[in-house]
This record gives C-alpha cells, structure tokens and sequence, in this order.
C-alpha cells in the first residue's frame, strides 16, 4: 500500500510518498484508469483546464457548477488533469491545487501498459457482452469472464485474483468499461 508522510515545519511542509514497489509508480495503483480511460475525460479535462485558475484550492463543486458538468465527470476531469501534471492533490488539505508541469498530456495513457492493452483488446473486437452485466474477453490467454456489480467488477483472469481490485481494474475489466460506455454513448444518441 502507498503511505505519504508529512512534516510540518515553520511555514512549510514537507511530504513524502512512498510506493510500496519503484515499478508501480505513483500512478494511484490504478485506480484512476477509470477516469483516464474515456475520451469524454479528456474533453472534460480541456474544459475544467480553461476554468482553472491558480487558486491555492481547486473546488471541484464549483467547477461542476460554472461547467455545467456533473461532479462525477467534473472530478474525472481533475484526475485526468492531475495524471498530465496540470493538477495536484494537497493530502493535509485534502483538496486539489492547479499547477502547470512541462509533461505532455497526450502520452498519460499511452504510459500505462493496463489502459494500452486494455484498448487493443476493445480495437480488435475481442470484448462480447453475454448480458447486461457478463462479458467474454478473448485473448492470448484465452477467454476471460468479466462480471459487474454495479460500479464494481470482477474477473478470473491471473491477475486478478492476484490483487482483487485493490490496484485497480484489469486490462478485462477496463476493455469490457471501454465497450460498455461506448454503447451507452451509442444507444443515447
């Protein structure tokens, strides 16, 4: 697990975050692939970025509100800003700050091998819908059953059970998201 540690000094604070492995990053152990895997975040992300302004404290409420976006998009937006660098989360405050950091947005996702692979699966068309709330993914390891429960979902590859979502979703539960958010999209229209 991710432990951060503070020191308070005289008009400063220091922090220090610590991964429990150097290959797993600070990239929120997945957790935010959710939010970083859709294209409606990322022209979200434009939006919210614009309403920016460098306040010491980033309201994600009043950004939904002068946005017009519900605060679940209106907060997947600051995560995606927060994974390109544009945004920061103060852990004493518990709030979110705007910055600007030389990184380039547009390789967020091209960074994390889950959301890439996750991606390839939905391109080659390997992800099917048994129903409402089942999905097959086939792939190189063969067929993988994906299930949701609500906002929740489980998957028998490997990897999963290895880590049970506590490090986020698996490359088959993020495909099966990707193709379920995209036929929502299509049956609104």
């Amino acid at each position: 697990m991710s432990s951060v540690w503070e020191l308070e000094l005289p008009g400063m604070r220091y922090v220090l975050t610590l991964s429990p492995q150097h290959s797993r990053g600070f990239s929120g152990e997945g957790a935010v692939l959710d939010a970083v895997s859709t294209d409606e975040a990322a022209g979200d992300a434009d939006l919210i970025g614009a309403l920016l302004s460098f306040e010491p404290r980033v309201e994600p409420g009043l950004l939904a509100e002068r946005s017009g976006l519900a605060l679940a998009r209106t907060k997947a937006a600051l995560v995606q800003l927060g994974t390109s660098g544009r945004v920061g989360f103060d852990t004493a405050e518990a709030a979110f700050f705007h910055r600007e950091l030389p990184y380039d947005p547009s390789r967020v996702a091209d960074l994390n091998p889950r959301l890439r692979s996750a991606r390839a699966l939905v391109a080659q068309g390997a992800v099917r819908f048994t129903a409402e709330d089942a999905a097959v993914v086939a792939g190189n390891g063969g067929e993988r059953h994906v299930r949701f429960d609500g906002d929740r979902a489980a998957c028998t590859c490997p990897w999963w059970y290895d880590h049970r979502g506590e490090r986020g979703p698996c490359k088959h539960v993020l495909a099966a998201r990707i193709v379920r958010r995209e036929a929502s999209v299509e049956t609104a229209r």
